[in-house]
């Protein structure tokens, strides 16, 4: 069955999260090169994200935090200087090919917004938060056929995790593209879980032809 849809993960495969990290040692007076570096440590040991703040900090309190944050006039937007160089180039080629393009991540629903501002050329967006699942439920990635219209064997999942993005979509009948960069993607390539995906870029200027060679 052909490939008529391609769904994007959003952090670390089109958004370089580099500023948001950054903006979250700050508020914490943590050193950024101390947080990164702890940021490793939980990929490296495959634990949940979030516990990198209590890692840095034992007993944060991350809900208060972000209340905090939030009260101060910070909200989550993305801007155009967050995305990847490739970004939008990619969507913008596979569109002009024919295929329909999807994003949605595991995001708050405020990214839906950003990324509808930003201009990102996609057919559908959505988060895991306006979806009430989160990746790596099969749940979600069964939403993901659901909002394409189309078989799941008709949709390759683009991410940069292999528990969140590459494993579930495989399961749930998808094509999965692996792309290597971010902290979860240097650290996922050394697994040896990454062979079960069915393309590994380096750039997303690399994935229609990778599509193409799957179809082939």
């Amino acid at each position: 069955m052909p490939i008529t849809t391609v769904v994007f993960d959003v952090g670390e495969t089109l958004v370089d999260e580099t500023r948001h990290w950054s903006d979250w040692a700050d508020w914490m007076n943590v050193p950024t090169f101390t947080f990164f570096a702890a940021m490793g440590v939980i990929v490296e040991r495959r634990r949940p994200h979030r516990e990198v703040f209590d890692l840095v900090r034992p007993g944060y309190d991350l809900e208060e935090a972000q209340a905090k944050r939030q009260a101060a006039g910070w909200s989550y937007s993305l801007e155009r200087g967050d995305f990847y160089t490739d970004a939008f180039s990619c969507l913008a080629d596979l569109r002009s090919h024919g295929y329909r393009v999807g994003i949605s991540g595991n995001q708050p629903e405020a990214a839906e917004t950003s990324l509808q501002e930003v201009g990102i050329p996609a057919d559908f967006i959505a988060s895991s938060t306006s979806w009430s699942v989160e990746k790596p439920s099969p749940a979600f990635f069964d939403r993901v056929a659901q909002e394409a219209g189309c078989p799941a064997a008709e949709i390759a999942y683009v991410g940069d995790r292999l528990d969140n993005d590459i494993l579930p979509a495989k399961a749930a009948g998808m094509t999965a593209i692996f792309i290597r960069r971010g902290p979860w993607g240097i650290v996922h390539a050394g697994w040896p879980e990454v062979a079960q995906a069915d393309a590994r870029l380096e750039s997303l200027s690399e994935l229609r032809s990778a599509i193409e060679s799957i179809e082939t």
